[in-house]
């Protein structure tokens, strides 16, 4: 911090962090991070290993964890539960391919257009909600 100006002059991270948002939904434990992606493919380098352990803890302790992805080319939003998307991340972990494609998700996830929501992902927690029991 500048004395003077009173302007951040040098800033850095001192830890990773772990997901963009963390809270509760109506009393739920609620966790998600969110992506963008202007292809059809989806790189998993755009997820780290410490991001992926944290979710994987969340929903272990009865939370919900999910990743907002933002697919630009076709302009629409995806809710990719965690439960979706851990077997992306395990082929790749095992070796295979390090990306899934738009046409390996469920197309019933993607988020309803509705006015005055930029992104209406409430629906999509309770879809996850009904169908986790």
């Amino acid at each position: 911090m500048d004395k003077e100006s009173r302007h951040i002059t040098l800033a850095y991270f001192d830890q990773k962090s772990t997901v963009d948002y963390i809270g509760t939904v109506q009393g739920i434990p609620v966790c998600f991070d969110a992506k963008e992606s202007a292809s059809g493919t989806f790189s998993l380098q755009n997820i780290h290993p410490h991001q992926v352990q944290f979710m994987k803890e969340f929903e272990e302790q009865k939370g919900i964890a999910f990743f907002l992805i933002s697919y630009t080319g076709e302009d629409f939003y995806y809710y990719l539960a965690f439960r979706e998307f851990l077997p992306f991340w395990e082929r790749a972990e095992n070796g295979g391919r390090k990306s899934f494609r738009l046409d390996e998700l469920d197309k019933t996830w993607i988020l309803p257009r509705k006015s005055g929501y930029l992104v209406p992902y409430l629906e999509m927690i309770n879809k996850d909600l009904l169908e986790r029991d």
